[in-house]
């Protein structure tokens, strides 16, 4: 398959920048699900250590991936503690 893209592309050079956006777009859409999977407090992948990793959470935590106007390092904590 590999050599059927490679002759495409030397036969087609307006191709590149065409797989070149498409695979910069795939990885970029990866990397960010891979970092909902893995720093996102919703999401529960030890269920039995940590059940609940949104109580674990300090309020000066910015999981947000952009934070517009927001400086969590000044939250206070107004919740309880379970």
């Amino acid at each position: 398959m590999l050599a059927v893209i490679r002759k495409q592309l030397k036969s087609h050079p307006a191709l590149i920048p065409l797989f070149f956006f498409i695979g910069g777009g795939t990885t970029m859409s990866l990397l960010y699900l891979a970092r909902l999977g893995l720093r996102n407090p919703d999401v529960c992948w030890d269920r039995k250590n940590n059940p609940e990793p949104w109580n674990k959470m300090a309020p000066t935590d910015q999981y947000k991936f952009f934070a517009v106007n927001m400086d969590y390092s000044k939250l206070k904590k107004e919740r309880p503690d379970f």
